[in-house]
């Protein structure tokens, strides 16, 4: 048994349970369920609070940060894989890097955004220990994305924006999605399409996210 496997409150059959968990609030994507059956979620979190990894809700990864929960890393990803071809994905806020994983299980390329430098650090050693080797990782501010890596098929955002950045938009390919949280006391899950016209914009669900933070550190 690898330690990948886990064993009582980490092990293979709660990873399951977290599964069924997801179909019964309406997580559909074979693909989503599918990845998230094979990655180790308590490898990203401290080992303190590994038993819980499982359990839907957000757990903390230190620096003020948060692993967003099961349910709302799989209906962020559902939502963004709706759009077909998804080659390239921009994320930004790579966290302890488990939604990273999620989306490089199931998209050609990932770069990865993030500003909190111990963080991308340590998320960079979880996704090479499972052997996950096409990420990009930069150490940057989220807000202005990463150009150099443009256009995306789909950009997708793990903190909360007090409005969708201009420069996110201009990174998107025509026939992309992006789906981000935006809003401060209150703040809702938003997808944005771009098509040959222009940008269309729907409100999905209420959230909580942490806020997105200018500056590296």
């Amino acid at each position: 048994m690898s330690v990948h496997d886990g064993i009582g409150m980490t092990s293979g059959r709660t990873r399951m349970r977290m599964i069924d968990s997801l179909r019964a609030q309406g997580i559909n994507n074979e693909r989503v369920l599918g990845a998230m059956a094979e990655i180790p979620r308590h490898l990203f979190v401290e080992e303190g609070i590994a038993s819980r990894a499982y359990e839907d809700v957000p757990l903390p990864i230190g620096h003020g940060q948060t692993i967003s929960s099961p349910f709302i890393v799989a209906i962020m990803t559902q939502l963004l894989l709706e759009k077909q071809p998804m080659n390239k994905v921009l994320e930004i806020g790579t966290g302890c890097g488990y939604q990273t994983a999620v989306l490089a299980r199931l998209v050609k390329e990932v770069y990865t955004l993030e500003r909190i430098a111990p963080l991308m650090d340590k998320a960079r050693r979880h996704l090479r220990d499972l052997r996950m080797y096409n990420v990009r990782f930069k150490h940057v501010d989220g807000h202005g994305g990463y150009p150099e890596g443009s256009p995306y098929d789909g950009i997708l955002m793990a903190a909360s924006a007090t409005h969708v950045p201009e420069a996110l938009k201009e990174q998107l390919a025509v026939g992309g999605r992006m789906v981000l949280p935006v809003g401060v006391e209150d703040q809702w899950l938003y997808v944005i399409d771009r098509d040959e016209k222009g940008f269309t914009e729907k409100r999905c669900a209420a959230v909580r996210f942490v806020p997105l933070m200018p500056g590296v550190a």
